[in-house]
């Protein structure tokens, strides 16, 4: 009996060890085929970190597409947002829209300089007609 304890118990440290090391390389194939591009997303820089999320955010079959950032200018129909890359968005909307912004919100409190988060379907020529708009708070310049 005392030598078949110790057998049993490198038996058992062995398989441990390999269902481990098994969980482990299972869990890394999971990852890697969820980012498809290969890209850790903790070593990319705020702007790409930015881009993939609104290119993932853009992969619904149905065109979804969510865009943030500040409002550039705007008219009865449509606004133009700057993107934090510096590019720009513009958006249509209609007098039915759903516009939020802790209390509900109407067209005329979507306002040049408010910054704004936007759901909407993209259209061919790469602007966004938009399903709802969110108008954010203000975030405080650090020091």
């Amino acid at each position: 009996m005392k030598k078949i304890l110790p057998i049993i118990l490198v038996v058992i440290i062995i398989v441990g060890a390999g269902v481990f090391y098994g969980g482990m390389k299972y869990g890394q194939s999971k990852t890697s085929s969820s980012n498809p591009s290969g890209q850790n997303f903790q070593n990319l820089t705020p702007e790409q970190r930015q881009q993939l999320s609104q290119n993932r955010a853009g992969r619904g079959g149905n065109g979804a597409n969510s865009l943030s950032g500040e409002v550039i200018s705007k008219d009865q129909q449509s606004l133009t947002i700057k993107m934090p890359d510096g590019s720009s968005k513009i958006v249509f909307y209609s007098d039915s829209i759903e516009i939020g912004k802790f209390v509900n919100g109407t067209p005329s409190d979507l306002e040049v300089g408010k910054t704004v988060t936007v759901n909407g379907k993209a259209n061919q020529d790469g602007s966004i007609t938009a399903q709802s708009i969110q108008i954010r708070p203000a975030i405080p310049s650090q020091p």
